[in-house]
């Protein structure tokens, strides 16, 4: 899900054909920066790496990492508030290309699928170690967070508006925990992880409610 990364952006959001070849390669360097500080983050967690072992991944010494990043809690920042800003966004392109409710809702699905499947190192890093961020970025990445979350309750009333807001907003961030629960699961093969979420987590979006007991002394119906 790499795809909307620095790589293609500049800082300001200009296209990568904007950008000169010399920061086109810094652009193209941080990004493998950040991809080795996610697969070390979540194997050992981010209080147990230090900035060097980042830089050893890549082939980068100490110092020269000072070129890319001030210190492992910049790398932390960048790492968190690019994933929730690539997942606000593709959420609110899903919801922009428009279609019917279940449509909508299905192109919501497939955009954190995505994530899902081609990011578990991510997904382990933020689950464990978003507290560690300071407190502004940490501020940014839960309203990004939010944002994205809410572009699905939107999506889940329309379609099934016997809801209410706030138990749509139950049905989302549980369906969020059984997707971001995939670096915990059984290994298996892409196409599998992506057909066993998904169908999980459709029908739990669509699940009916189940209906309350019968009070003590009568029987149901």
């Amino acid at each position: 899900m790499r795809g909307t990364s620095s790589t293609e952006m500049g800082p300001q959001g200009e296209d990568a054909a904007a950008l000169t070849p010399r920061a086109l390669a810094k652009a193209r360097r941080r990004d493998e920066i950040l991809v080795a500080a996610a697969r070390l983050m979540a194997r050992r967690g981010f209080h147990a790496v230090r900035l060097d072992d980042i830089g050893a991944e890549v082939g980068i010494s100490g110092p020269g990492m000072y070129r890319y990043f001030s210190s492992k809690e910049d790398v932390l920042a960048e790492m968190l508030l690019d994933i929730s800003r690539r997942l606000r966004d593709g959420g609110r392109a899903a919801v922009w290309r428009g279609g019917a409710p279940a449509e909508v809702v299905d192109a919501l699905l497939a955009v954190h699928m995505d994530f899902v499947a081609t990011e578990p190192d991510l997904i382990s890093v933020q689950f464990r170690d978003l507290g560690s961020l300071p407190a502004a970025p940490r501020h940014e990445v839960r309203t990004l967070q939010r944002e994205y979350a809410e572009l699905w309750v939107d999506a889940l009333v329309r379609l099934r508006p016997e809801l209410s807001t706030i138990d749509a907003r139950a049905h989302v961030h549980a369906v969020f925990g059984l997707l971001n629960s995939s670096p915990r699961l059984p290994a298996m093969a892409e196409a599998e992880l992506r057909r066993v979420l998904t169908g999980m987590a459709s029908a739990a979006l669509r699940a009916l409610p189940t209906p309350p007991p019968p009070p003590p002394g009568r029987r149901a119906p």
